[in-house]
């Protein structure tokens, strides 16, 4: 059956993340808001971890259970996790999606900035993984899906500590599918090529043209292209699908 725009059911009409509880970090913009869309559409119910809820909260969409955490805080993941089982159910899909860039060549990188990406990119990452796992592995069952980058797989001038970062995502999923597929829990990683978003929209044009130019197809992605395979990765559709880094770049690196 091939799926239309917009389609959200599966064959007989099912919603097809009907009874599925998410939680997405960083869900409050970019990405990470058409994640949390995407998984609501599919009849999830989401719950959306960010510490920037208070400026954003009237820009997200009504039935979304909010959290203000910061993802560096491991009391914080575990604190999430039981109240968004409490309120919301069993935890079944965790979309670690939260991450910052601090941009400038290694020789001017300044230590905090270094420990500021790799604490909120990787440890936060880490710590909503630990967290999710722990209540995921009691009933055998769920999805994580890390959100690293393809310069997590090709590197960028200018990018050390949101490149080292995002690779380190990618040895966590691969890790996490090993020590978690015998719990019946799948893990994997989706690595997005230059997606068009508030922060990339502010950039200077010569950046988005040369990110054109290094497409296969021609285009810049949008979030949704993103989110829709994030989607089938949380979902049933990828049972046999674990330890995969999926790229969503247009071919950027083809």
């Amino acid at each position: 059956m091939t799926r239309t725009p917009g389609e959200t059911a599966a064959p007989g009409g099912t919603p097809r993340a009907a009874g599925e509880v998410a939680l997405v970090t960083g869900g409050f913009r970019g990405i990470g808001r058409a994640i949390a869309a995407a998984l609501a559409r599919d009849g999830a119910a989401v719950a959306i971890v960010d510490r920037e809820i208070d400026a954003s909260a009237e820009r997200q969409p009504s039935g979304r259970l909010l959290l203000k955490r910061d993802v560096r805080d491991f009391e914080g993941a575990g604190s999430a996790v039981a109240e968004i089982e409490e309120r919301l159910g069993p935890l079944t899909i965790a979309v670690l999606n939260a991450g910052i860039s601090r941009d400038a060549p290694s020789w001017k990188l300044a230590e905090e900035e270094w420990r500021e990406v790799i604490d909120v990119n990787l440890t936060g990452a880490f710590a909503y993984a630990r967290a999710s796992a722990r209540v995921m592995r009691e009933r055998r069952r769920g999805s994580i899906v890390f959100i690293s980058s393809i310069n997590g797989l090709r590197g960028k001038f200018g990018l050390a500590s949101y490149s080292a970062s995002k690779a380190g995502l990618i040895g966590l999923t691969r890790t996490l599918a090993r020590e978690l597929g015998p719990r019946g829990i799948r893990v994997n990683a989706v690595a997005p090529g230059f997606i068009r978003t508030d922060l990339t929209g502010r950039l200077e044009r010569r950046f988005l043209d040369q990110a054109l130019s290094e497409t296969a197809l021609g285009r810049l992605g949008e979030p949704e292209d993103v989110a829709d395979v994030v989607a089938f990765l949380a979902s049933p559709r990828a049972r046999h699908i674990t330890g995969a880094v999926i790229c969503v770049d247009g071919g950027q690196t083809a």
